[in-house]
């Protein structure tokens, strides 16, 4: 593999411009001048496709490999089934929290937010799962094997969390401990990375636009349910949100590590490149 650092940097670069740009977009052009549920969809699905056309491009001339993480053949149903799990393995946080007393459900609002408030977590989803799985685990994996590159992946997705409004140390090492492990079985589990960003988006969708929740730490939204959680912080994740809670990090842990065991069975378990060329 060629300038795998400078293939990074070029990428971060790139990608983040792309990220903002899409915010900007949105702001300036979305909200003044063609408002409605459907403007912000578009524009975020555009900047989807934008950031993949850059991936795509930079693995090709950087790199000098064919690019087979973003194949175009599976990517809906992989980014569907990520986007059911996604959907399901927080929901299914919510109904344990509700058994506990936690969550309180109150009513429901206006249901056109649960399509305006798609656009920003399907572009967190494409930007996050090209920069971290794409860049940092897939090229960690190459030189330092799966195991390892699982460690660094997380160690780092946990790090740029940190300037979160709300962040937390039990929200870091929370974020840290279960999306590392789980984010990167994505990879692990199919060689794309179409999975990860259906669960990704999924997450945080699901966490903000429909169950009101605080993500990553970036302030409560007001979705579709009209809902209230009281509780000790080691069950509502406090200021960090549900995903610093110990039943996020239970059930999430245990969906990565299924994947995990799942992808070793397939043989996709990548050995350090020490190994390599040592045989």
């Amino acid at each position: 593999m060629k300038f795998p650092l400078v293939f990074y940097g070029i990428l971060y670069v790139i990608l983040t411009y792309c990220y903002v740009g899409l915010y900007f977009m949105r702001t300036s052009y979305v909200e003044a001048i063609a408002p409605g549920p459907v403007a912000p969809i578009l524009a975020s699905a555009l900047g989807c496709i934008v950031m993949v056309l850059v991936y795509r491009s930079l693995s090709e001339h950087i790199e000098k490999r064919d690019v087979p993480e973003v194949a175009v053949r599976p990517m809906l149903s992989e980014f569907g089934l990520g986007f059911a799990l996604g959907f399901g393995l927080y929901s299914l946080c919510i109904i344990i929290l509700m058994l506990l007393g936690v969550y309180r459900l109150e009513g429901f609002n206006d249901p056109k937010i649960l399509l305006v408030g798609l656009a920003a977590p399907l572009a967190t989803g494409f930007f996050e799962e090209l920069l971290f799985r794409g860049g940092v685990f897939r090229l960690a994996q190459i030189w330092f094997g799966s195991w390892i590159a699982i460690v660094i992946n997380a160690l780092v997705f946990g790090y740029v969390h940190m300037g979160n409004e709300g962040s937390t140390m039990q929200g870091i090492i929370s974020i840290t401990i279960w999306a590392g492990v789980l984010l990167a079985a994505t990879y692990m589990l199919t060689g794309r990375l179409w999975f990860g960003i259906g669960l990704h988006s999924a997450w945080n969708y699901t966490q903000g636009t429909v169950y009101s929740g605080i993500v990553s730490g970036n302030g409560e939204m007001s979705g579709f349910a009209k809902s209230s959680m009281e509780g000790p912080d080691y069950l509502t994740g406090g200021s960090f949100g549900v995903e610093a809670s110990l039943v996020a990090f239970l059930v999430c842990s245990t969906a990565g590590i299924i994947m995990i065991v799942m992808a070793k069975r397939k043989g996709n378990i990548v050995p350090p490149f020490w190994q390599l060329t040592s045989t």
